[in-house]
């Protein structure tokens, strides 16, 4: 053991400078390894530690601030120091000299540390008294006295001044009058000017003196804020790798966790593995993969607990944190729980086998979930079979085959060959942080990125991507029963975040006027129009159709980069009609969030409630699905949605359950109860409402697209001039030219600033000579009032279908 050294280079992690203590002592870590060599570092009242010295310029194992902090001595070589419980640190130093010598240097640097708190606190109490608005206006209307008062002044010795000289020559050129008179004048005129130029004088220094003290003030707040950013980015910095030593150190203790049933050895981590977590290393009992249920059940018996928020509307959550603790303590208060117990598993006692096939819409399903699109119109085996299930279940034919009568095959029966993947996505490193790290707080929306964290797809093609699973709407549509209509469109809703667990890329931001049209008739049986609406804020509008249903929706959004992730909250609303019957449905979009956007491999979550609502002859029916928040350590299925599905007498019919990645099932509800957990659903056995398809081979070196992105900005004739798939900047970054991408990007985006510029001057002159400016008006949609809503959305005109038919483009902007 070295003893403790004073003074000396090297930096800790409680600061920068010098510090005032460093040596090796030995921590308390946990019952397992207890004590432990550690280098600790006294400076700027932190205590921090680390493993060995190596790690002092980059890894600081922890940190406890000497501020309110309680140290005392324990034994000859032992002491303690606690913050309020929050933190303890048990040190034992190799005698009692050196155990002193310590307790005395953090007893001084308790003491400098309160001085140092108590002297910043009445500094920014000096701060803040000059900073309020209302003083503010209060500094600028004495300054404005205190001109107006020199102007006078100056006006003055103006007039003084000329009369002075008047009088000095009439001293020289006017002899008639006698000279004593003549200075006489003059003197009194020079007093004059004397007097006015000492007011000057002093209303000058007054006004010195009032800028210079504001000013001081001014400058001295500046810059504590400039030491509050630079104090906040190096918190965020060390607060990113301690997160990305925290997930190291979970998934190594989450890999060597003992199945039920088996003991867990203490040496049970293999040979060789470093944890890079710190030393307190937590033990948690062995997880029950699977949804949670009952203590000892088994995950496929048909029960589990659903967490819901009672009365929460769909839009609180797109705003706040989305870092577990706060959405934890959005939710802790309101969480009811509802256990649901299979029917089968109830009567039969028999586990689920998910591998068979359970219901008369299974062969569709997966039909859909495992066929290319090239191939989805043609595969006649595969439709007849889906006919037959159909008519087994007493459906009509024409109902229940999903796609045979809108895929219908082109003349000739050739259909289009489209592209399975784009080219690979070149290596152009790019720190991420050096961008973002002046991003804190704002709106990224509003902020040009390179395209080196893009991908090379626009985000009104991204919207079209919700549609990819488009054929559990064809199933929607033909079901009798209204709530199990509403279960399979609450599959759908999630099936669109299903691309983001892998997709980490920013699409382009979509000029104004942009569109994006996806005509996929013959093979997929829907069609979509997308165009950008409105520039300040960004608003894209869509409108999608298949044979028995209509989609649109209204998509914006805000985002904001909080350090560690970058949270997008969904603003504007999506709506579905199925014309047959005149249900409709609408809900909002939940929170998206974007982790390690500093260091370490970003992956995204979804979290929040949605609520599906229905309207018109659907009035009444609703379902609220629940997207829980990542966590290492829940116990919960990770990226696990649950929901419920209500008739108009308030009633559970069907009950919904999955992963937003992977796939989603639905039962119906037989039986209802309560407990005192909340109420428990008994239910009939589980179907496949979605399953996620997989992705090409190699996805990962081109974007991770699927087959349907990969075909989104394939070149295609007869299109708008403003389809998303003709901007340059876009296509040239698919090439692999992000240079010429770039440059082409500031282009445009310097082309739209001017032509919005132009469009405000030209709207403040019609405003200062009394004329009406018209406002910007889409091409394809128009904004009208929404069904039983106070709310505006733009809808389609229906006029872009038959332009393009007659390639009639005369109206469209020239955007690129």
């Amino acid at each position: 053991m070295s003893e403790a050294e004073k003074g000396g280079g090297g930096g800790g992690g409680g600061g920068g400078g010098d510090p005032e203590m460093k040596g090796w002592l030995l921590k308390w870590t946990n019952y397992i390894k207890g004590y432990q060599r550690r280098w600790f570092v006294l400076s700027k009242g932190v205590l921090s530690y680390y493993r060995n010295q190596t790690e002092i310029n980059h890894t600081c194992r922890g940190t406890i601030s000497l501020h309110g902090a309680l140290i005392h001595t324990v034994d000859s070589c032992t002491f303690v120091i606690s913050n309020g419980g929050t933190q303890t640190f048990h040190i034992k130093a190799s005698n009692e000299v050196e155990r002193q010598s310590w307790v005395t240097a953090l007893e001084l640097a308790k003491v400098r540390a309160i001085r140092a708190i108590e002297s910043e606190e009445e500094e920014a109490e000096e701060t803040a008294q000059v900073v309020p608005s209302q003083e503010i206006s209060t500094v600028v209307r004495d300054l404005t006295e205190r001109l107006e008062n020199m102007r006078t002044c100056y006006d003055l010795i103006t007039k003084h001044g000329a009369a002075l000289q008047r009088a000095l020559n009439d001293l020289e050129s006017n002899e008639e009058e006698p000279l004593a008179s003549r200075t006489k004048i003059v003197n009194e005129r020079a007093t004059l000017f004397r007097i006015t130029s000492n007011a000057m004088i002093n209303a000058g220094n007054d006004y010195l003196r009032s800028a210079e003290s504001q000013g001081h003030k001014w400058s001295k707040m500046l810059h504590h804020e400039r030491e509050q950013r630079q104090r906040l980015e190096e918190i965020i910095e060390q607060m990113a790798k301690q997160q990305s030593q925290m997930e190291q150190a979970a998934v190594m203790v989450r890999r060597n966790k003992p199945t039920p049933g088996t003991a867990m050895s203490i040496n049970s981590v293999p040979p060789g593995t470093n944890l890079t977590s710190d030393d307190e290393t937590e033990f948690f009992d062995a997880e029950e993969f699977g949804y949670t249920g009952r203590a000892g059940e088994s995950p496929t018996d048909g029960t589990f607990i659903l967490k819901l928020n009672k009365r929460r509307s769909s839009s609180e959550d797109h705003v706040g944190s989305s870092s577990e603790s706060d959405e934890q303590k959005r939710t802790i208060k309101t969480v009811q729980q509802v256990c649901f117990v299979s029917e089968q598993r109830v009567v039969s006692g028999e586990d689920d086998d998910d591998d068979k096939p359970k219901d008369k819409y299974k062969d569709v399903v997966d039909r859909a979930s495992t066929s290319e699109y090239a191939d989805l119109s043609s595969d006649s085996s595969a439709m007849n079979a889906a006919q037959k299930s159909a008519k087994s279940s007493g459906r009509n034919s024409a109902k229940s085959s999903v796609r045979s009568s809108k895929h219908s095959l082109p003349v000739g029966n050739q259909v289009r060959t489209r592209r399975t993947r784009v080219p690979d996505k070149p290596n152009h490193p790019l720190s991420l942080w050096s961008i973002m790290k002046n991003c804190i707080g704002k709106d990224l929306s509003k902020i040009p990125m390179p395209v080196n964290f893009n991908e090379p797809l626009s985000m009104l093609q991204r919207l079209v991507e919700d549609y990819e699973y488009a054929d559990i709407l064809d199933i929607a549509a033909s079901c009798n029963d209204e709530c199990e209509q509403l279960a399979y469109l609450a599959a759908f809703t999630v099936s669109a975040y299903a691309t983001t667990s892998n997709r980490t890329g920013k699409p382009f931001n979509p000029l104004l006027g942009e569109t994006f049209e996806c005509d996929r008739t013959d093979d997929l049986g829907w069609r979509c129009l997308a165009e950008q609406v409105s520039h300040h804020p960004p608003v894209a509008a869509l409108h999608c159709e298949g044979k028995e249903w209509l989609c649109w929706q209204e998509f914006s959004m805000t985002s904001k980069f909080r350090g560690k992730y970058l949270q997008v909250n969904p603003l504007g609303g999506a709506y579905v009609l199925f014309p047959k019957t005149g249900h409709r449905y609408s809900w909002r979009k939940v929170t998206t969030t974007v982790n390690n956007i500093i260091v370490g491999k970003l992956w995204v979550d979804q979290h929040g409630q949605t609520e599906i609502v229905g309207s018109n002859t659907a009035n009444g029916n609703k379902c609220i699905l629940n997207y829980i928040p990542y966590s290492y350590f829940s116990r919960e299925v990770q990226r696990s949605v649950k929901g419920v599905v209500y008739n108009r007498d308030g009633e559970a019919k069907w009950v919904v359950r999955g992963t937003w990645d992977d796939k989603i099932e639905i039962a119906p509800v037989m039986r209802s109860g309560h407990t005192a957990d909340g109420p428990t659903y008994t239910t009939g056995e589980f179907r496949i409402a979605w399953k996620r398809r997989p992705v090409p081979p190699d996805a990962d070196k081109f974007y991770n697209f699927t087959t349907l992105a990969c075909q989104l900005n394939e070149p295609e004739e007869g299109v708008a001039p403003t389809d998303s798939r003709l901007r340059p900047d876009q296509r040239l970054m698919e090439e692999g030219a992000w240079d010429e991408s770039n440059v082409e990007k500031l282009r445009l985006e310097e082309k739209q600033r001017t032509k919005r510029r132009a469009k405000d001057a030209e709207a403040e002159q019609a405003a200062a000579a009394g004329r009406p400016y018209p406002a910007y008006e889409p091409m394809w949609f128009e904004r009208k009032k929404e069904q039983d809503s106070e709310d505006f959305v733009h809808v389609f005109k229906n006029t872009y279908w038959e332009a393009k038919t007659a390639q009639d483009w005369s109206g469209c902007p020239v955007i690129y």
